[in-house]
């Protein structure tokens, strides 16, 4: 036989509340309502029980009790006790001989025999050793509470007698249940008003973690966990105390620390005494792609403020060593200048194939011949320079496209024949030699088609490997620049063009330039343009 298994759906968090809140609220009234109940169960019998005792040696020292006791005088005793009885509210009085022989009995058929209730007790604690006490027992009447007392002689010295003073418990018990019902409406109105209150805190609490259920905040946050422990940037954050509450594995890798060291509840200025994490808690202003050394070596930062009830709960930062960017940068650059380099010379290459064969269509061959020869022997030049002076064939690549693109511009890019670049060392990477010499190239592009000439201007690129420096030097026949705008044309985001996504080029040359201790320079040329000239130290930076 096949069994379907059933799956049980659990509590939402809001109906888990108001049954949790509702027992214990239910719980802790009926304990107490039980303790309050059973105290006063037991100090109502108290009370009747001291007030059955007082009755009943009151009565046993009147004298006319005495005197009719010693006479065993049943017609005095029988409706004194009866007179007495209503006047104490008691349900009985009864008197009793040495022997203890009812003298006195609110049934009269019951005067002249013993006083032994149901429990076999007849008065010998204060028959025989004279003390009153109290009792409760069944008797002929019922059950009761009685108080009884020795009946000494008028010497005071002699028991004669006994009296019996009994209240019945059924006055007790009307008390108890009257209390049991008020209990039971108190413990159901504090149930109800649990359940409400019980909602709205639930309400309350699932606003505050967004309406989410436990299990859906188990599983984010073992999500989160999992991104965190994924993502290669390392990522730290703290509270509005400056305690650590997330240290990421590749944070502490990248940092060099202890992984087997807990870091979550430290204070970070004792983890990371250089991080300035607590200045943006302070200030709350986020900081974005910060450049900051760290344990000697540098990092780009990124520090978010966590903004709650417009109050800084907390700050996260990610960072990610520089060099690592630098090299996604580089590759990315390369990747740019050689599809530019295609596409360039796709571009030129289908206009002057189409150029060529319109001429051999008209009849225009000896044209077509000419057009053909000067496209070889421009490139020829060009190839034949590369060839001799830069031998690495990522730098000639990034020139033959950039040929190319110049080419596609209306404009001419001349290397100088002169030009040397072989002795490059081995620290200094091709692909930042590509980014640097590229991006000046382009930039000296742009400027000359900001001149508007009937003839085709040049950009002139030339190189050096001779001495102790790498120089690379770009000329263009462009507006200029103006000496307002030198002290920041290498800042971040500063460009001539209007238009969003430009001013990162020369940036990235002067970072890549001074990574290497070298230094870039700007001057005016002869006529019109500027001259930027980078000098890189072939031995490598301590």
């Amino acid at each position: 036989m096949n069994f379907k298994r059933i799956a049980v759906k659990p509590l939402k968090l809001k109906t888990q509340m108001m049954l949790i809140l509702g027992l214990l609220a239910l719980l802790q009234t009926g304990l107490i309502g039980t303790y309050a109940w059973v105290q006063l169960n037991t100090s109502l019998s108290d009370q009747i029980a001291l007030r059955a005792l007082h009755v009943a040696k009151t009565i046993a020292a009147m004298p006319e009790v005495i005197n009719a006791v010693e006479q065993k005088d049943t017609k005095t005793l029988q409706p004194l006790t009866i007179y007495l009885a209503e006047e104490v509210d008691a349900r009985f009085i009864v008197i009793g001989d040495r022997n203890a022989i009812r003298l006195a009995h609110p049934t009269p058929e019951r005067v002249g025999q013993p006083m032994y209730d149901d429990e076999g007790d007849y008065g010998e604690q204060a028959l025989i050793y004279g003390k009153p006490y109290t009792q409760r027992a069944e008797g002929s009447l019922g059950a009761s509470m009685r108080g009884k007392a020795p009946i000494f002689d008028i010497t005071g010295e002699d028991v004669i007698g006994i009296i019996s003073v009994g209240f019945m418990l059924n006055s007790v018990e009307a008390v108890i249940t009257e209390y049991r019902d008020t209990l039971f409406l108190v413990i159901i109105l504090i149930f109800g008003l649990s359940i409400v209150f019980a909602a709205l805190v639930a309400n309350h609490f699932k606003r505050a973690i967004f309406g989410l259920e436990p299990d859906q905040i188990a599983r984010a946050f073992e999500e989160q966990q999992a991104t965190l422990e994924t993502i290669r940037e390392g990522v730290i954050s703290i509270n509005a105390e400056g305690e650590i509450t997330t240290f990421n594995s590749s944070a502490i890798s990248t940092l060099n620390l202890d992984a087997e060291k807990n870091l979550i509840g430290k204070i970070i200025d004792d983890v990371l005494p250089d991080s300035e994490m607590v200045r943006v808690l302070s200030t709350g202003k986020p900081e974005f792609d910060r450049e900051v050394p760290l344990q000697g070596r540098a990092f780009v930062v990124n520090r978010i403020p966590l903004i709650i009830n417009n109050e800084v709960s907390g700050v996260v930062s990610s960072f990610r060593p520089k060099d690592e960017l630098d090299f996604v940068s580089e590759r990315l650059t390369r990747i740019e200048h050689y599809a530019d380099s295609l596409r360039s010379q796709s571009h030129e290459y289908t206009n002057k194939l189409h150029t060529i064969a319109g001429l051999i269509q008209i009849g225009a061959s000896d044209k077509a011949l000419e057009i053909i020869g000067q496209e070889s022997h421009s490139h020829q030049e060009l190839i034949d320079v590369l060839l001799s002076a830069v031998k690495d064939p990522v730098l000639s690549g990034c020139l033959l496209g950039k040929y190319n693109r110049a080419r596609e511009l209306g404009l001419n890019l001349v290397v100088h024949g002169e030009s040397h670049m072989t002795d490059i060392p081995p620290h200094i990477a091709r692909e930042n030699l590509v980014t640097i010499l590229g991006n000046l190239i382009d930039n000296a592009l742009e400027a000359n088609l900001k001149t508007k000439q009937d003839e085709i201007t040049n950009v002139l690129v030339s190189m050096s490997d001779l001495g102790d420096e790498l120089i690379f030097d770009v000329e263009d026949v462009g507006p200029g620049i103006d000496e307002s705008n030198l002290s920041n044309i290498f800042n971040k985001g500063v460009s001539s063009k209007e238009e969003t996504g430009h001013g990162y080029g020369l940036h990235l040359v002067k970072n890549l330039v001074k990574q290497y201790g070298g230094q870039i320079t700007i001057e005016p040329t002869e006529k019109t343009g500027s001259r930027f000239t980078v000098y890189i130290p072939k031995q490598a930076k301590l």
